[in-house]
């Protein structure tokens, strides 16, 4: 009962953080000159996926034995899954609810098309950048040769190329409309420097220390159910570490901030496919068994069938959230190979 208590309130802390975050990035964002979607694929998207990768670097790096480095390239290939299907079907699912309340309130009319502020072809973009970034990370833990720790490095140089484009783009973008009042200055209309970086910095260690316990919560927990350590560790965990990216989306989607929710995801997705696979190539074999690659076919075909969508003009609230029946065909696959 304690740990089930424990998961509700890290999961309302994380929530709660996140609320405090995205308020504090977007005002950062501002204060730095980034572009408006840069605040979402770099900004947000680096800071709550850094704990994730300081997580990975410790597993591969200071693991005693296979098993415990086992667990940053497990973590390396989970992230990914589960925002390409969990996290995008969940943004999907939030604005086709969002729509379906201001359409009864007679505040919009129309379909279940993306707000007129998402920009397709840079959402493209950002899933043509990771597709092939990512096929590259699969084939390599299918294979085993010398020099191959070495590649790792040339996944953190993609990176830098991607932030670069990131950034670059900023003078092509809007102004940076539709700000809150900063939380922790809420009767100041310019806040300052040091508030904003106060409030952005805490609520980082409060997501941080939050999902870290909400994992371990998840690992007491699952046993409980009836589930196995691995079905845990590759089902439920990667769920658990990509949350505060998930509870991101959710609030600026409920703020009708829908760029930056999918904008937030696509650049976390960039991170989870070159930062933690770096290090996991650097210091570990980087060798897949049959759930990893299982792991990897899924998040291809749901990233294909995104672009698919997305190039071709026709995404809209539905088809993004059909994404997330991804990952119930993940558990589906791997309930079978883990028999």
């Amino acid at each position: 009962m304690v740990h089930f208590l424990l998961l509700l309130l890290c999961a309302v802390a994380i929530y709660l953080s996140c609320e405090w975050f995205v308020n504090a990035v977007e005002w950062l964002g501002m204060r730095l000159d980034v572009g408006k979607m840069a605040v979402g694929t770099i900004l947000a998207a680096f800071g709550t996926a850094l704990p994730e990768s300081v997580v990975t670097l410790v597993a591969v790096t200071t693991g005693a034995t296979p098993q415990a480095k086992d667990i940053g390239v497990g973590a390396a290939m989970g992230g990914p899954l589960a925002l390409s299907t969990v996290a995008y079907g969940i943004t999907g699912l939030m604005f086709w609810r969002r729509r379906r309340q201001l359409t009864a309130s007679g505040t919009l009319t129309g379909s279940g098309a993306l707000a007129d502020d998402v920009d397709f072809d840079r959402l493209a973009k950002d899933q043509a950048w990771f597709l092939p970034i990512f096929v590259v990370k699969v084939a390599l833990g299918l294979v085993a040769f010398a020099f191959k720790p070495a590649l790792g490095l040339l996944f953190f140089a993609a990176y830098v190329v991607y932030f670069l484009k990131e950034i670059g783009t900023e003078g092509e973008e809007g102004e940076h409309d539709g700000l809150e009042p900063l939380k922790l200055q809420p009767r100041a209309v310019n806040p300052s420097n040091w508030a904003i970086a106060t409030q952005t910095i805490a609520m980082l260690a409060v997501i941080f220390v939050a999902s870290q316990l909400f994992v371990k919560q998840l690992d007491a927990v699952g046993p409980m159910l009836g589930l196995s350590s691995a079905v845990t560790a590759l089902l439920l965990s990667p769920i658990a570490t990509e949350l505060p990216e998930i509870m991101n989306a959710i609030i600026w989607v409920r703020q009708g901030k829908v760029a930056l929710s999918l904008a937030n995801i696509s650049g976390s997705m960039m991170i989870q496919a070159t930062v933690p696979s770096g290090l996991g190539i650097l210091f570990t074999t980087w060798r897949f068994d049959h759930a990893l690659v299982w792991s990897g076919v899924v998040t291809m075909i749901a990233i294909t069938y995104l672009l698919a969508v997305t190039r071709s003009g026709r995404l809209n609230a539905v088809r993004l959230a059909t994404a997330g029946l991804g990952y119930v065909a993940f558990a589906a696959g791997l309930v079978v190979i883990l028999r």
